[in-house]
């Protein structure tokens, strides 16, 4: 088996084992990342009686937001490569009357949708983790409508978003873990401002168009809680953590707890925090 198709195997595992935590955790999830969902949609020019595609939809978002935007005539079709993601979100989606939302498992890199289908098709935290690239932007080309938009959110630069570093960083402190090849799936692996861009350019995206997004991460979570959902929600943290003695994770637990407190004025979790926002018309 190659390294891809390992690499691939091993990530669909993980949000397989981790899906269960992201729908317990859904409406914080949903919070924490409200700003991006309104700029994403903002950047794909999304509005009422659209036909949206979102790629890597997870366990429901932004896929939930946007079929409220879009109704009653819109539709938004949600798609993951989990199983286990998408009953998440289709169970959401039941919860709270939406009725304008399709569900599909697929993978990025093979969507079963007719060419020039969707106004607008979008990504949001996905594509960093695609196995590849190339073939996922092509397949989102392929399927979006001429003179329709593609759009995408990813994390900016490790240095600038202490959500993640902080736990990475102590972490690191009782674990290996071997530095990140540069192209290598992952949370940051277009951070650097207009690799991702070009990747768009090179499918054949057209007015590519690249900004900055500075926002914070709010929920009304405690430290404790905070720890609880970032240690769940992660399936790279959570394996982590369970080969280590108890003692030792205890301990990482700890260092984060105390290493986070000046994120939490008056109890609130609000951590600064950077995205890029990449976006661009079909030819």
């Amino acid at each position: 088996m190659s390294t891809t198709a390992n690499y691939s195997t091993d990530v669909l595992r993980e949000w397989k084992e981790s899906a269960a935590f992201w729908r317990v955790h859904y409406p914080t999830i949903r919070t924490m990342f409200a700003p991006v969902t309104r700029a994403l949609m903002e950047d794909a020019k999304i509005i009422e009686g659209d036909v949206v595609l979102d790629v890597a939809g997870g366990s429901g978002e932004p896929s939930l937001t946007i079929a409220e935007l879009i109704r009653p005539r819109g539709l938004v079709t949600c798609t993951d490569a989990v199983a286990e993601m998408v009953a998440a979100a289709k169970a959401e989606a039941e919860r709270r009357g939406l009725l304008n939302i399709e569900f599909r498992q697929c993978l990025a890199e093979s969507l079963p949708f007719e060419k020039h289908t969707f106004d607008a098709t979008v990504c949001r935290l996905g594509v960093m983790f695609f196995p590849d690239v190339p073939a996922a932007l092509r397949e989102m080309v392929r399927v979006t409508k001429s003179e329709g938009t593609i759009a995408f959110v990813v994390w900016g630069r490790s240095e600038a978003n202490p959500f993640g570093y902080i736990v990475t960083n102590i972490l690191a402190q009782y674990t290996e873990t071997p530095p990140a090849l540069p192209d290598a799936p992952g949370a940051f692996r277009f951070a650097e401002p207009g690799k991702l861009a070009s990747a768009l350019a090179e499918a054949g995206v057209v007015q590519v168009r690249e900004r900055r997004l500075n926002f914070r991460i709010e929920a009304p979570l405690s430290p404790e809680q905070f720890w609880e959902t970032r240690s769940q929600t992660s399936g790279t943290l959570r394996e982590k953590l369970a080969n280590l003695p108890p003692e030792q994770a205890q301990k990482i637990r700890s260092d984060v707890l105390e290493a986070v407190q000046e994120f939490f004025p008056n109890g609130q979790m609000s951590f600064p925090a950077q995205m890029l926002i990449v976006s661009g018309e079909v030819a």
